[in-house]
C-alpha cells in the first residue's frame, strides 16, 4: 500500500480545515457500576472459598488465627496485584468509564495496598507457624524459606513488589531515571508470576479444590489477556498500518513546539479531539520514552499535531526531533472528549499547555453559534499560543473567548480570575453547561472547586490530570 499525498500546512496558525471525518473510537456499552459489582463479586467468592477450605477452623488458637489472617492477606494481596494488572492494561473498556488519569490513581493506591498485604501475609504466617511449632519466629521464617516448597521464589517475588512500591513513592520517584523506573516496574510482572508459582503449588485454593484452581488460573489468565491485547497487540497492529513520520516541526513560542506527524490511512485512524497518545520518537534516547501528548488541532485525516512545552530533558529532545523520524504510538486514550457531553452548550477552561486538547476541542465540537465558551488562563503573553489560531476558529463558529493573561495581584488581574465571582461574571450560566478544564493539577483543582460552589455536578466536570500517568 502507498502513501497518500499528504499537505501540512506552511504555518502553525492554520484556520479551520474541511474535516475528512476519521472513524470515532467506539463507545462501549458498559458503565462504572458494572465494573465496581465485578470487583466486589470476585472479593467476596475469594472470601467465600476461603471459608469453604477452612479458613476459620483453627482460629481458636492464637497461631491458628494469625495463620488465618496470613492467608486471608495473601490472597487478597494476590487479588490487588492482578487488579492492578487490569487497571494498567490500558483497556478501552475502562478508559472510556474512568480514564486513563483516574486508573493511574487507583493503580498507585492498590499497589501501596497490597504491598502492605504482601507484608502482612509474610508477618502473620511466619508468627502464626512459629506459635505453633512453639520456635522462634527468626528461626520459623528460616524454615520456611529453605525447606517449603516454592516459599523462597515467593519471598523473592515479594521483596520485588515492595521494591516497586518503594520507587512508587513521589519522593524516590523524582530520584530515579524513567529508564530506571520502567525497569523496575517491569519487575512487578515477574513478581506475581512467582506469586503464582507459590500458590499454585502450596495454596490451599490451588491443592485440594479444582473449581477455585480453575478460578484463580482464570484470573491471572484473564489478567495476561488484556496486557497482551491492548499494551503489546493493538500497538503493534496500529503502527504495522499507519507508518507515522514526524512530518514538520514547528516554533510556536518561548520553549513551545508543535510536531506534525504524517503516516499512512489516517482517515482510518479512529480518535476524538481531547484524546492523547502515548508517543516514542525513534530517534538518539527517545525511543526508551513514551510521552504523553494530547492533539493540538482536531483529527483531520491527513496529519496528527501535538504541542510540547519544554518541562524537562525528554520534553526538548522530543522538540529537536528531525523531520522523518519514525513514530510508534499507544493509543489513542483519554476520556475528556465530546462522547462524555450531556449539554448543548460548552465552557472549555485551559491553563498554560493545557490549551492544547481543547484548542481540539473548540475545532472539533458540533455547536450552534453562542454554545461554545473558551476560557484561556496565562501568566504572560508571551506564552498565549495559538492565538492566531483561536481567534479563527472562534469567529468561524460563533464561539467567545476570554483571555486571561497577567499574574494574579497584578495591575491587570487584580483578583483571581478563575474564583466563583470572576468565572460566572465570564460565563453566567455556566451552572447549566458541560465544563472541560485541562492546564496544571493546581489549576484543575482550584477549578473543579469553584464549579462545584457555580453549581456545576461533577458528572458535568470533564478534567484528566497527566501527573498521574
Amino acid at each position: 500500500m502507498t502513501m497518500r499525498p499528504t499537505q501540512i500546512p506552511a504555518a502553525s496558525t492554520a484556520g479551520p480545515r474541511r474535516a475528512t471525518h476519521p472513524p470515532l473510537p467506539r463507545v462501549w456499552p458498559v458503565i462504572k457500576v458494572d465494573v465496581w459489582w465485578l470487583v466486589v463479586l470476585n472479593a467476596v467468592l475469594i472470601a467465600a472459598m476461603w471459608l469453604r477450605h477452612g479458613g476459620l477452623d483453627n482460629v481458636g488458637s492464637l497461631g491458628g488465627a494469625l495463620t488465618a489472617v496470613g492467608q486471608i492477606t495473601g490472597l487478597y494481596a494476590a487479588y490487588l496485584a492482578l487488579l492492578q494488572l487490569v487497571l494498567m492494561s490500558r483497556s478501552p473498556w475502562l478508559d472510556q468509564l474512568f480514564g486513563m488519569d483516574r486508573l493511574a490513581w487507583a493503580h498507585r493506591w492498590l499497589g501501596f495496598a497490597t504491598v502492605w498485604l504482601i507484608v502482612g501475609h509474610g508477618i502473620f504466617t511466619t508468627i502464626g507457624y512459629a506459635i505453633g511449632d512453639n520456635a522462634a519466629i527468626l528461626d520459623e521464617a528460616w524454615k520456611l524459606v529453605t525447606t517449603y516448597e516454592w516459599v523462597l521464589p515467593a519471598t523473592i517475588g515479594g521483596a520485588l513488589f515492595i521494591a516497586v512500591g518503594v520507587t512508587s513513592v513521589a519522593a524516590a520517584r523524582r530520584r530515579l531515571s524513567y529508564e530506571a523506573w520502567f525497569v523496575l516496574h517491569l519487575l512487578a510482572y515477574a513478581a506475581i508470576a512467582l506469586g503464582f508459582l507459590h500458590q499454585l503449588v502450596v495454596g490451599g485454593d490451588f491443592m485440594h479444590d479444582p473449581i477455585a484452581r480453575i478460578y484463580w488460573s482464570g484470573l491471572y489468565v484473564v489478567a495476561a489477556g488484556l496486557i497482551l491485547l491492548f499494551r503489546v497487540g493493538q500497538p503493534i497492529v496500529l503502527n504495522l498500518r499507519h507508518r507515522l513520520v514526524v512530518g514538520r516541526v514547528v516554533q510556536e513560542g518561548p520553549g513551545l513546539t508543535s510536531v506534525y506527524v504524517t503516516g499512512r490511512d489516517l482517515d482510518r485512524l479512529p480518535v476524538r479531539s481531547g484524546q492523547f497518545f502515548n508517543w516514542r520518537f525513534l530517534h538518539g534516547r527517545e525511543w526508551w520514552h513514551a510521552h504523553p501528548y494530547s492533539l493540538s488541532s482536531a483529527p483531520n485525516g491527513r496529519w496528527l499535531r501535538i504541542t510540547v512545552k519544554a518541562l524537562g530533558d525528554g520534553s526538548r529532545r522530543v522538540q529537536a526531533v528531525p523531520v522523518g523520524t519514525r513514530v510508534l504510538v499507544e493509543g489513542p486514550y483519554g476520556a475528556m472528549t465530546g462522547a462524555r457531553r450531556s449539554r448543548r452548550k460548552v465552557a472549555l477552561i485551559a491553563g498554560g499547555i493545557g490549551i492544547a486538547p481543547l484548542r481540539a476541542l473548540l475545532e472539533a465540537l458540533p455547536a450552534k453559534p453562542g454554545d461554545l465558551t473558551l476560557v484561556y488562563r496565562a501568566r504572560a503573553e508571551k506564552h498565549v499560543i495559538f492565538r492566531e489560531e483561536l481567534d479563527v476558529l472562534a469567529r468561524a463558529r460563533g464561539a467567545v473567548v476570554h483571555y486571561l493573561v497577567g499574574r494574579r495581584g497584578s495591575p491587570e488581574l487584580v483578583r483571581d480570575p478563575l474564583d466563583p465571582r470572576s468565572l460566572h461574571t465570564l460565563i453566567p450560566d455556566i451552572a447549566g453547561r458541560d465544563v472541560y478544564v485541562c492546564g496544571p493539577v493546581a489549576m484543575i483543582d482550584r477549578v473543579e472547586s469553584t464549579l462545584r460552589q457555580l453549581g456545576v455536578p461533577p458528572s458535568r466536570i470533564h478534567a484528566e490530570r497527566f501527573a498521574y500517568l
